[in-house]
């Protein structure tokens, strides 16, 4: 079977409890397809930045980030949030391993807006370094934290992160985070979204802030891979693992699929 990126968010570090039902779905999914994990880790990076007394800011749903800033940000990201994954992976018998989007040159990262400072672009690199982890069923558990070409480190927002890694390696993709998937004006879960529902929710106020963001690379990799993507919740493992999906999140579906879906 393809292989499948779940990414999650810095709101599933902080729930432990979940950790362990998680893993278990993921150590199965393994007998039947690759798996990779892309988590971000915002909460902590901010609760790190309030214990500092440092100032943040965001720009569109993205962190701004000043180049002085990343070495907190990769602290927080590649050791504090990686670490925890990777310890709660292993307590699951899971072999895994922690790694950057820079490892192995599996992406490389451009810093197109001066105003964001050390937000990076993620582009794809060569999914050799990975594949060959997936051929020996290894869990890779990359964290956001990307880099030039030049070696700056970039500061990548882990939906564009999952959303590159899911195109590299021609996998399927799931987003997860604290929230059942796209609502709509009243709060309740939008089962199909395309981009012209999109456009409207995000003009009318709707849909805001980083979801916009994780929507936009749902998205271009529903389009890139010709398949649909989800976005859904991590507490929700069960349904999340069972293999149907039926009414489970969010389902974003290739611009070619819109009217037929």
């Amino acid at each position: 079977m393809k292989p499948l990126v779940i990414k999650v968010g810095g709101t599933f570090l902080e729930h432990p409890n979940y950790h362990t039902d998680f893993f278990a779905h993921v150590k199965a999914l393994q007998k039947n397809r690759p798996v990779v994990l892309v988590h971000g880790g915002g909460s902590l990076v901010q609760a790190l930045f309030d214990k500092l007394g440092k100032t943040t800011q965001k720009q569109d749903g993205l962190r701004v980030t000043p180049k002085d800033d990343m070495p907190y940000i990769a602290a927080a990201l590649a050791g504090q949030c990686s670490t925890a994954l990777l310890s709660a992976a292993l307590q699951n018998q899971i072999t895994a391993t922690a790694i950057t989007l820079a490892d192995g040159n599996i992406t490389y990262c451009t810093l197109d807006n001066a105003e964001l400072g050390q937000v990076g672009t993620p582009h794809q690199g060569t999914p050799d370094f990975l594949n060959a982890l997936l051929d020996l069923n290894v869990l890779p558990i990359i964290n956001s934290v990307g880099a030039t070409q030049t070696g700056d480190l970039a500061n990548v927002n882990a939906d564009h992160a999952a959303t590159i890694i899911a195109q590299l390696i021609g996998a399927d993709l799931l987003l997860l985070s604290d929230v059942p998937g796209v609502l709509n004006a009243d709060k309740q879960l939008l089962p199909t979204l395309n981009i012209e529902e999109f456009t409207q929710y995000v003009e009318n106020g709707v849909i805001t802030d980083g979801m916009i963001v994780k929507v936009q690379a749902a998205l271009d990799t529903a389009s890139q891979l010709s398949a649909p993507v989800i976005i859904g919740a991590w507490q929700n493992t069960q349904a999340l693992m069972s293999g149907d999906l039926t009414g489970f999140g969010t389902t974003i579906y290739p611009q070619q699929q819109t009217e037929t879906a």
